[in-house]
């Protein structure tokens, strides 16, 4: 006879018992079985959702989900490992030049990556909308490629943390996501058991990021972190503004060209911002100490890395990206500053336009998306073209639109000073705080 039964534990979290490490070693093996029904799994997470977890219990939850699988050993590199992990946003396309760039120094990037949901873009349905790059690899392939480029961004392979794998999409259509718990042991399951040996987290926090306060997002991070040490993992976090956008691009095919330009020394101020400070984190933790991140975005070298790392999984960076066959402009009803740019709502409309999936199985339009012609602090006249909004399917503008509306404010005086302010700091920069072990 077993020594728990899923009812009893459900009943315990759900009155704000602390379950024992058995008790969730248990209820995670079992749930992995099939003996412990999705039903109540969903139930579970709704209890954690409401009651929480402690450290403790978020730590076993965590070994427990990475004990479901295989874990990966990537000690017979030559080069030190580390990786990064963005919570979601916006214009987030940072994995593309973040993981050249660093590689371009000897460090070698291990990214496992994601798809999109809802308004938040997939960095593998991105690197999709290149001609034959190929998102599944083997093990075998990834060390192969992390040991010869230095640099691979592919899909987890099925035999990654599946306890994860299962409860993620569970929570997805349960309205659990936004656990502290859950959000922690699955993102950490996954890092953990990939066999980085640092990390950098980037913690969104503001209307287009699942944490809507500091305070929250703060919260996350700490877990996050403590997670990573207590597992001997190297960790830090840094707390990024997702109130605005990130970049001037939103969507699949956009947010690749976007990327491009950054590893070609230009790009949008943001996004060179977060890419360097992200970079610079990473290198520091793998032991390269203060390093001049910027000179490989200015002299080619993250570049060529890039060229190297999407050949190796078979893309054809001479085709042309995928461009939608139809376009919409909106223009600034008035003249004046732009104080206001909501990262959800824009977010949302480049979903509703084709650039993003409601289910797992739904295609992505990979054209499709949102130019922004403005950002925040700046001055428009009225008639000028704020953003451009493209898809497929012309069907699609009015509920791109509709996502649209009060989306942005327009003012006479610049409530945001010279440059656009963060609004948590006040200090214009995009790095709200850093938070380490």
């Amino acid at each position: 006879m077993s020594a728990f039964s899923a009812v009893e534990l459900i009943i315990a979290k759900r009155e704000r018992g602390e379950l024992s490490t058995a008790a969730i070693n248990w209820l995670v093996e079992n749930y992995v079985a099939g003996k412990v029904a999705d039903e109540q799994m969903s139930a579970m997470a709704m209890a954690i959702l409401l009651n929480g977890m402690n450290r403790r219990e978020i730590h076993d939850l965590t070994t427990a989900m990475i004990a479901s699988g295989e874990r990966l050993d990537f000690a017979g590199l030559a080069w030190p490992t580390a990786d990064k992990h963005s919570t979601g946003g916006v214009g987030d396309k940072i994995t593309l030049p973040l993981a050249p760039l660093v590689a371009s120094f000897g460090v070698a990037v291990p990214q496992l990556s994601g798809r999109g949901l809802g308004h938040t873009g997939g960095t593998l349905d991105k690197l999709e909308s290149i001609r034959g790059w190929r998102a599944a690899l083997s093990n075998d392939e990834m060390h192969r490629q992390l040991a010869e480029v230095g640099a691979v961004i592919c899909a987890a392979g099925s035999g990654l943390a599946p306890a994860d794998r299962k409860l993620y999409a569970l929570r997805d259509v349960t309205g659990t996501v936004e656990s502290i718990a859950l959000i922690s042991s699955s993102i950490m399951s996954k890092k953990i058991a990939e066999g980085t040996g640092s990390l950098v987290l980037d913690v969104k926090v503001g209307t287009g990021a699942f944490m809507k306060t500091v305070e929250r997002a703060r919260e996350l991070a700490q877990t996050l972190v403590a997670l990573g040490q207590d597992a001997g993992v190297k960790t830090t976090a840094l707390l990024t503004d997702m109130n605005t956008p990130l970049g001037l691009k939103i969507g699949n095919a956009l947010e690749v060209e976007e990327s491009i330009e950054v590893l070609q020394g230009g790009g949008p101020a943001d996004v060179i911002e977060l890419t360097v400070e992200l970079a610079a984190e990473m290198l520091r933790l793998a032991g390269l100490g203060e390093v001049d991140v910027r000179a490989n975005l200015n002299n080619g070298k993250a570049h060529d890395k890039w060229a190297e790392m999407i050949q190796a999984q078979g893309g054809d960076l001479s085709v042309p990206l995928p461009q939608a066959r139809e376009s919409h402009v909106v223009v600034a009803p008035s003249t004046g500053y732009l104080n206001r740019l909501d990262a959800l709502q824009v977010g949302v409309a480049a979903w509703r336009l084709g650039a993003g999936r409601a289910r797992k199985e739904d295609a992505v339009q990979f054209g499709a998306g949102i130019t922004l012609h403005a950002k925040p602090g700046e001055q428009v006249t009225a008639g000028q073209p704020l953003m451009t909004l493209f898809t497929d399917e012309a069907a699609r503008f009015d509920a791109g639109l509709a996502s649209l509306e009060g989306a942005f404010d327009i003012a006479a005086n610049n409530a945001l000073g010279e440059r656009p302010a963060n609004r948590f700091g006040g200090s214009g920069s995009i790095v709200i705080d850093r938070i380490e072990g």
